[in-house]
């Protein structure tokens, strides 16, 4: 009898989909079942929950990242950008930095090429605002909030400049976004102690979510003792406004108001990765990829086979009842179910098994608010304060995946508690040429 070729399995996308797919079928395929080849033009996946707490300086940024190289052993790792994939002829086209295109062929292709910040075509925003979905866009925001209190502090205080450095504007009320504010107002009012020249009312704050509430995710009840906690800790939310225009960093908004900013944050939700358009897969209107519920690519009611999709740029139907418009929402919780599944839907597919249905109905969501404070909901049960705090903090540093990830994690809050935040702003990391250029000997003219 001929013994099958091993199975050629293509990832696209190595966060959180991608990386466990490949991690879990490192684990479940037999020697010469397959060969998994991952593509994504970074090498390592980034742990996002913990971003809020990397740009507030309670997380060391490569602590909530986990490279795919030393996690994923038995995978071939491209470092790439895919530019096109053709499932008709089984070929995919990847972009590597310095050298001519890559196509390689596949057998079974899984697209789990996540997610991209959505915006809108806003005067400002593309030039002024960061977003809060990558590890490098929390860095920045972390080292340009400590970097404006060193600048403003140098600053008399009548200077107009003064203000716009010490004011902080975060767009966007789920989850991502007040996370982050929450986060960074305890991060600015912790540093206020270093700086006996910074007022506590100098440090401005604002929240801009067009909606009438903040985190969707949560009870009516959380949400607003939420705001009320933030208020009471110099916060200003402000509910049913729009941003107009961030021209030049000035924040106008649909009430009339409007403020100077250096700090604008973008968290206004999420839309699927760009290639999932290169792609000759079917896609809804919202440009993710159709699914199935055992995450087959699906064109209607036809399987297409050796597709499968996961995460963020999929529409995968929420058996549950609980998706917004019958399909899963875009967070970790699915993403990492779904990952999981997939990789034993396709074990199971080169044995000759059956693939199984997703099904997963959401446990709840934890909220980390700085130091001390958090919000918990589960079905009708809540939790606020710092037994809230707590379970969030334990809840993602289970979740945070690999033993060794999780040990840093866990390390670096206990030591917070001995020494505090690190307030060390590394913005020179920006142009790291600059310093050796500006003093190199230059051959005379």
């Amino acid at each position: 009898m001929n013994k099958r070729p091993p199975q050629r399995i293509l990832i696209i996308g190595g966060g959180y989909a991608g990386f466990y797919t490949a991690w879990k079928l490192e684990k479940l395929l037999r020697r010469g079942e397959a060969e998994v080849t991952l593509v994504d033009p970074l090498p390592y996946m980034t742990y996002q929950p913990f971003l809020p707490e990397v740009a507030a300086g309670s997380i060391e940024p490569r602590h909530a990242v986990v490279s795919h190289r030393q996690h994923l052993t038995k995978t071939k790792l491209i470092t790439g950008r895919m530019l096109k994939v053709s499932h008709k002829q089984k070929k995919a086209t990847i972009a590597i930095e310095g050298t001519k295109n890559l196509v390689i062929e596949y057998d079974q292709v899984v697209m789990t090429a996540g997610a991209v910040t959505r915006t809108f075509a806003i005067k400002g925003i593309a030039e002024e605002a960061i977003g809060m979905k990558t590890i490098e866009e929390a860095v920045e925001v972390r080292n340009r909030l400590f970097g404006n209190f060193d600048r403003a502090a140098s600053l008399p205080k009548n200077d107009k400049n003064r203000q716009r450095l010490l004011t902080t504007i975060v767009v966007g009320g789920g989850f991502a976004g007040i996370e982050a504010f929450a986060e960074l107002r305890s991060a600015a009012t912790y540093l206020l102690r270093y700086y006996p020249e910074i007022d506590f009312d100098e440090v401005q704050f604002h929240l801009i979510e067009a909606m009438g509430r903040i985190m969707p995710e949560v009870s009516q009840k959380t949400g607003e003792w939420v705001i009320k906690n933030l208020e009471k800790r110099g916060a200003h939310i402000h509910l049913n406004t729009q941003v107009d225009s961030a021209d030049k960093g000035i924040v106008k908004l649909s009430t009339g108001e409007q403020m100077p900013s250096d700090l604008i944050i973008w968290t206004a939700g999420v839309a699927a990765a760009p290639v999932a358009k290169n792609c000759d897969f079917p896609l809804d209107d919202r440009f993710r990829v159709l699914a199935n519920t055992m995450l087959q690519i699906v064109d209607g009611d036809k399987v297409i086979e050796g597709a499968w999709t996961a995460g963020d740029v999929s529409a995968v139907p929420d058996l549950s009842g609980g998706g917004v418009g019958g399909y899963c929402v875009p967070n970790a919780q699915h993403a990492v179910r779904q990952a999981k599944l997939l990789a034993k839907n396709i074990v199971g597919n080169i044995r000759g098994d059956a693939p199984k249905q997703y099904f997963h109905k959401n446990l709840g969501a934890v909220a980390g608010l700085g130091i001390g404070v958090g919000a918990m909901q589960s079905g009708k049960f809540a939790l606020t304060g710092f037994i809230a705090w707590i379970a969030h903090r334990g809840y993602h540093g289970l979740a945070m995946p690999t033993w060794e990830r999780k040990i840093r994690v866990v390390a670096g809050w206990l030591w917070n508690l001995v020494l505090g935040r690190d307030l060390a702003s590394l913005e020179a990391v920006r142009s790291p040429r600059l310093f050796f250029s500006t003093w190199a000997a230059k051959p005379k003219k």
